[in-house]
């Protein structure tokens, strides 16, 4: 059953005048033993910033909005095994937002003995809103924010804290009334490879995203989130990473983001996939590989990108998406969701690997599911169908997982 309480609080019990029990605080350092998940971890003055991209290949090439989305821990969490009462973590964020539209805030899930017992709304941090109408950046400086955990029953917890998806984190301490040690490696490690949609957007909170959805209903499972929001570009560094990092599953969605920035054609997309998968294979001969075609979205299945955000939404503070390609003028020069549902399809039938799994996305969220669960911007799913692709996706995790 659930235990423990959230609270903001950061008080404990510091001296004993009249006898009773001290716990002493512990700070437990910010290391890849506590952060799980993370690539990386960049040393700070005042802490540590969880990355998704490792070091030596965030130089590879340091587009913006990549840079901007692998800062953002999704499927990152803070986990350790401790009999304290009272765990407090400090984090500062880093948010970009844009003027005139409102955009849910990150939060902090926190898991005790595998139940998820409170979310931690984030209220503190920086904040860089872009204004589209003056073209200017302003930054606006707010405090930290304080988690703490409290009233944590006698014996030993496995505690998770999940970090936000959508937003930047700098981890400034984590202190607790007894020692703490690494939790064990879970008995599958999967990295999952893909755009906004796997990163989390839309999704209600941290263990809400799709891909965490289905880790947990799996069990056993140590989550990698390699989801870039606009950046699923099958970058060869990106396979690289994937090929030096310890897998026994490895999943990736490739598609979306081609389409909406209209980024190749098939002459470019073919090669560069195959490419991809190759280099994959160069570190992992053998490990599963399921390749996911893209899940339904109505505004690109056969129009081409690029995709904009849409003038009249944005007017009235909504951010939602179109598409403003020419259907005439679809593959094989500007691709679509279709096209490209065709052409992974032919590239999984060439390579004739035993060991590399052809998942329709249109299995995980079909047309039917967008009629009762309309993308709520048009491109991204929302909480609900976040939950339903991550459960229908945890029954191939399943079965690969066990198959091995």
């Amino acid at each position: 059953m659930p235990v423990g309480r959230v609270t903001d609080s950061r008080e404990y019990a510091t001296d004993t005048p009249t006898g009773k029990l001290v716990r002493t605080k512990h700070t437990i350092p910010f290391t890849d033993q506590f952060v799980r998940g993370a690539a990386d971890l960049e040393i700070t003055s005042e802490g540590a910033i969880p990355h998704r991209i490792a070091t030596a290949n965030r130089h590879r090439y340091r587009d913006p909005q990549l840079m901007g989305a692998e800062a953002q821990p999704s499927g990152v969490r803070v986990e350790l095994l401790t009999a304290a009462t009272t765990v407090e973590l400090t984090v500062h964020t880093t948010r970009f937002t844009y003027a005139g539209i409102t955009r849910p805030r990150g939060q902090i899930d926190i898991e005790v003995d595998g139940h998820i017992i409170a979310s931690h709304a984030l209220t503190g941090g920086t904040a860089l809103e872009t204004d589209f109408a003056t073209g200017t950046t302003s930054r606006t400086v707010g405090p930290d924010d304080v988690v703490t955990i409290s009233d944590l029953p006698t014996g030993t917890h496995h505690i998770a804290m999940w970090l936000p998806f959508n937003e930047q984190v700098e981890l400034r301490s984590l202190v607790a009334d007894a020692a703490a040690l690494p939790v064990a490696a879970a008995g599958v490690t999967w990295i999952n490879y893909g755009s906004s949609i796997s990163q989390g957007s839309n999704a209600a909170s941290p263990t809400g995203i799709w891909p965490v959805v289905a880790a947990r209903n799996t069990g056993n499972v140590d989550l990698i989130n390699m989801g870039f929001g606009g950046s699923a570009m099958a970058d060869p560094f990106i396979a690289r990473q994937i090929a030096q990092t310890r897998a026994d599953v490895i999943s990736a969605s490739i598609g979306i983001n081609v389409v909406n920035l209209d980024a190749m054609h098939e002459r470019i997309f073919v090669p560069l996939v195959h490419g991809f998968l190759d280099t994959i294979r160069d570190g992992h001969p053998t490990t599963p590989i399921l390749l996911i075609t893209p899940i339904f979205c109505g505004i690109h299945e056969d129009t081409p990108g690029p995709g904009a955000f849409d003038p009249a939404a944005f007017a009235t503070g909504t951010a939602r998406f179109i598409a403003t390609g020419d259907p005439a003028d679809a593959a094989p020069r500007h691709l679509t969701l279709t096209s490209i549902r065709r052409l992974l399809t032919s590239i999984s039938n060439e390579r004739s690997d035993p060991h590399l799994h052809l998942i329709d996305g249109l299995e995980l969220f079909g047309a039917a599911d967008a009629e009762a669960l309309p993308l709520p911007d048009a491109l991204h799913p929302g909480p609900a169908a976040h939950d339903l692709i991550g459960t229908r996706f945890a029954r191939f995790l399943c079965t690969v997982a066990s198959a091995r």
